[in-house]
């Protein structure tokens, strides 16, 4: 089987996902009884954001390999893509599933916090964070995740802050990570700077609707402050 697949792989690994996925779709091959197939077209729908497609393959993955790391890196794309989605629920699952399986790792905990921050469940997410975080303590996502919770729970500013700088030494154009500096600047007073950042971070978000919220938002805070 890996021999048949080696011309898609090959593209894949290229990164040109159209033509794997045009050279995985021709082959005369049912994925529900080869999951390598399955895998692979999973992975091509998901790169070129086909997510409804990419979850029927990336289930019978899940359902059907009998290799542990093949299933534990479809259920971490089902993960994102639960996520990026709104259904934050299945996200949370999945990752659920993983750690009942053993599956520790910091990609699994982040995901896992961002599935429950975005139910509201604000203070269990931060503990998944942290948990993130003491696998891999210079790991970026962690560290702006730890401190961006807390600027939401008007906890420990200061330091929700310095996790927000170290994330940044690494990622320095990264626009959430911006967008966490400046809403924690702002929820620290200091206006202008929190303005700044978040106008560096909307534009290289290219209009993202939470930083547009948080710099509207600080616009009319200094407005209020001048009038």
């Amino acid at each position: 089987m890996n021999n048949l697949l080696e011309t898609g792989l090959a593209f894949y690994r290229a990164k040109r996902y159209e033509k794997a996925l045009d050279y995985f779709t021709s082959l005369d091959v049912d994925p529900a009884e080869y999951p390598d197939l399955a895998y692979y077209l999973g992975l091509c729908y998901t790169k070129l954001g086909k997510y409804d497609e990419a979850l029927l393959y990336l289930e019978q993955v899940v359902t059907n390999h009998d290799d542990f790391l093949h299933i534990y890196q479809c259920r971490m794309v089902l993960g994102y893509i639960y996520n990026v989605t709104g259904r934050y629920r299945l996200a949370e699952f999945e990752m659920r599933e993983l750690l009942d399986a053993g599956f520790e790792s910091p990609q699994v905990y982040s995901t896992l916090g961002f599935a429950l921050f975005s139910q509201g469940k604000t203070d269990i997410s931060l503990d998944y964070y942290r948990k993130a975080l003491n696998l891999e303590p210079g790991n970026s996502n962690a560290l702006n995740s730890v401190g961006y919770t807390m600027v939401e729970l008007d906890r420990e500013l200061p330091e929700a802050t310095d996790n927000i700088r170290k994330a940044l030494e690494a990622r320095p154009e990264h626009a959430a990570y911006l967008d966490s500096l400046g809403w924690a600047l702002f929820k620290m007073g200091r206006i202008r700077e929190a303005r700044r950042i978040l106008g560096r971070a909307y534009d290289l978000s290219k209009g993202n609707r939470v930083i547009a919220s948080h710099l509207r938002k600080v616009i009319d805070e200094e407005g209020e402050e001048e009038s």
